[in-house]
């Protein structure tokens, strides 16, 4: 488990990897303004246990990658899709399961959809697709109380570590808020960043045409995790995307919310080693792969 520095087209990107690189890899792609310690490491190492390579990795302008000014982004949408592949070039990986949170499972759809050879398999995690969404649920009125409500100083570290507390209570859904270990991570993550306020540059990105039309062109195994209190995307976001990608699969966590809870770790992970056994990337491709 040691973190590395992958060079992406000028922009840099810290990554780290769990396991043994012959195995099965798994790149993990998280969601908006998250870095990679949103994938929790217990999580990692349990993919890891049951012979996977996982990967995760700091977007640009998060964690130890690339950040830009506040407010300036010199990047797009499309550099995003870009930068997972970029990941996987770096510990030369052809072709990997991709798995994808919420801004990162709209990512991963995209990487399917534009880079078909480099996605073995799709995991797509609290997220949408992206296109016309009138037949979707719109976020909870909870949800967008907080949106309205919160205030934050992206200057002041405390602030910041406030605010996103307060945020992730408010995509808890209805699983137990465990403050104490959320505040942790928070604290890690704001004191870990070169430049904690740049991550809001993901709000300010192009996200390019919208793909719905496309999902029927997925042509890799699916599986589609989603909660029944994700407030921000409710369940027929999931539902949708299993409906409109060929032969996929939607495994529904009763009561959870958008973000991954410990809770659903092993059932989620369990979900994930099944998933990506059917559609599996052989162990000799994987090593023929790192060797070149």
């Amino acid at each position: 488990m040691t973190e590395r520095t992958i060079d992406a087209d000028g922009a840099l990107l810290c990554a780290e990897a769990f396991g043994d690189p012959a195995d099965p890899p798994v790149l993990l792609v998280m969601g908006i303004g998250g870095s990679m310690l949103w994938w929790d490491h217990d999580f990692c190492t349990a993919l890891a246990a049951g012979g996977r390579f996982a990967i995760r990795y700091d977007h640009r302008d998060t964690g130890r990658s690339t950040s830009d000014p506040p407010g300036r982004p010199t990047y797009t949408g499309d550099d995003l899709v870009a930068d997972a592949a970029r990941v996987l070039d770096g510990y030369g990986i052809e072709r990997a399961h991709v798995v994808g949170v919420s801004m990162g499972g709209a990512l991963a759809q995209l990487l399917a959809l534009d880079f078909p050879a480099r996605v073995a398999s799709l995991v797509l995690l609290s997220t949408s697709p992206a296109g016309p969404a009138d037949d979707l649920p719109p976020a909870a009125e909870a949800y967008h109380a907080f949106a309205r409500e919160a205030r934050v100083d992206w200057s002041d570290p405390a602030s910041v570590v406030e605010y996103h507390v307060a945020e992730s209570r408010a995509l808890a859904g209805d699983r137990p808020f465990d403050e104490a270990r959320v505040r942790r991570l928070v604290e890690r993550d704001v004191a870990r960043a070169d430049s904690f306020a740049s991550a809001q540059n993901h709000m300010l990105l192009e996200g390019g045409a919208p793909w719905r039309d496309r999902l029927g062109s997925v042509a890799v195994p699916t599986l589609v995790i989603h909660g029944t209190a994700d407030p921000l995307f409710p369940l027929g976001h999931g539902r949708a995307l299993a409906d409109e990608i060929p032969g996929a699969r939607l495994f529904v966590l009763d009561g959870a919310g958008h973000l991954l809870d410990p809770a659903d770790h092993e059932t989620v992970v369990r979900a994930i080693l099944d998933h990506t056994t059917q559609g599996s990337v052989d162990r000799a491709s994987a090593r023929g792969a790192q060797s070149r």
